[in-house]
């Protein structure tokens, strides 16, 4: 029996993906109790770079069943360089019965053959959901931001709208009474590539650490300003798309591009950063978090940007591996300032190349964590997110005295060249 992502499997047991993020292909019942589920993937807009690094549903009516589910279709290319999906043998998905507590696999096959993983489970409720990583949409980051709205260190301010005129919001957290001058400017950004929920837990671990009563959190607002762009591709996110915008872009590539109707996510996020650049004159450290298979590490520009950005991506990079669970052997990675393919240029790459920014990536696993040794959960990415913040704080270079961090007002009130404001 072949059915879409919604439909009967057997008497009583249904798959269903319509929700937000949700995500499969093609399902196939054997009639044996075998539930085999296509990866549905997406590609670029020229029809290539094919991903298939999400799937996220449901199945009902499965509880005292004994589940066996043939995840397929991992084949793909990266970069333009065809694989065959063993890159995602190590995978171990994630369960959940009520969508909210997520769990690991205990284990998992990998069937090279059908460039699929096969899993199983002894399902002890009606309903049981099941996706790459623990997922983390829009809507939770809508909930986390209206329970922190009114918070006297928080701004959210609308700096402009995805293809799908969903709002691309800017957060900014500081003390705004302690004034601005010495103050340590740093920017993030997370979910470029809507699978990487992993990264959006991180935020939110730092976000709520960062605007909490703890004392070591009110040092930080004294003493540096964060920008946040906490879901960059907040279409992809919705739909349950992989790594491209509605019309297929790349948004980690095309930053020397920057189409406003094409790429409206990068086109925005670029003018706020360029707007306070020419503002405040300087951004101290900029990280964007992005999620891979099997290796946490670092990139930066530590050959282009001379030994005082070396000597920051080091550092980043020592306290990381003391500090938190992060699993990085080698040292941080080296990366070109630049790209000679035009619609190649990472974000990191064009603040280097444009705006002489120390810009790093972050890749955090989501297979096992040697360190942890199970794929890291939740309370693993807010407990990181918590302690990237200090590290981020302790690590950023100190401005000048008296050397100004630019134009922050009150919490509710305009932010450099803002087009609206979150009261």
């Amino acid at each position: 029996m072949i059915l879409p992502a919604l439909g009967i499997l057997l008497a009583g047991v249904t798959v269903d993906a319509r929700f937000e993020s949700g995500s499969i292909g093609t399902v196939v019942f054997d009639g044996a109790g075998r539930v085999r589920c296509e990866v549905k993937g997406e590609v670029d807009q020229d029809g290539r770079n094919r991903q298939p690094s999400w799937f996220y549903f449901r199945l009902d009516g499965v509880r005292g069943r004994d589940l066996v589910i043939e995840l397929t279709g991992f084949h793909g290319e990266y970069n333009y360089r065809r694989h065959d999906g063993s890159g995602h043998r190590h995978m171990r998905p994630v369960y959940s019965y009520d969508n909210r507590n997520w769990l690991p696999f205990e284990s998992a096959e990998w069937l090279p053959a059908a460039s699929g993983l096969r899993v199983k489970l002894k399902a002890r409720r009606k309903s049981v959901w099941i996706a790459r990583q623990p997922p983390y949409t829009t809507r939770d980051l809508n909930r986390l931001l209206a329970a922190l709205r009114g918070n006297r260190y928080l701004q959210q301010q609308i700096v402009g709208r995805s293809a799908e005129q969903r709002p691309v919001v800017l957060l900014t957290i500081t003390d705004p009474g302690d004034g601005l001058g010495g103050k340590s400017v740093i920017w993030l950004m997370a979910r470029q590539h809507a699978w990487e929920a992993g990264t959006s837990w991180v935020i939110e671990g730092l976000l709520r650490f960062l605007l909490s009563q703890e004392a070591e959190a009110a040092a930080i607002r004294r003493t540096c300003v964060f920008k946040i762009f906490a879901m960059a591709d907040p279409d992809g996110v919705y739909r349950g798309g992989v790594r491209f915008n509605k019309y297929g872009y790349d948004l980690n590539r095309n930053w020397d591009v920057r189409d406003p109707v094409r790429m409206p996510e990068i086109h925005c996020q670029w003018r706020a950063i360029q707007d306070w650049m020419e503002s405040a004159g300087r951004v101290d450290l900029f990280l964007t978090l992005h999620n891979t298979e099997s290796a946490d590490y670092i990139e930066g520009p530590l050959t282009a940007g001379g030994p005082a950005v070396a000597e920051l991506g080091w550092r980043f990079w020592r306290l990381l591996v003391e500090r938190t669970s992060f699993y990085s052997p080698n040292g941080p990675h080296d990366q070109p300032s630049r790209t000679e393919t035009r619609g190649r240029m990472t974000v990191t790459q064009a603040l280097f190349h444009e705006l002489r920014v120390p810009a790093f990536l972050m890749e955090l696993m989501v297979d096992s964590n040697p360190k942890l040794g199970r794929p890291p959960m939740i309370q693993d990415r807010l407990r990181f997110g918590r302690d990237l913040a200090t590290i981020l704080a302790a690590v950023a270079p100190k401005a000048a005295p008296g050397r100004t961090a630019g134009p922050i007002k009150a919490a509710g009130r305009l932010a450099v060249n803002s087009t609206e404001v979150i009261r």
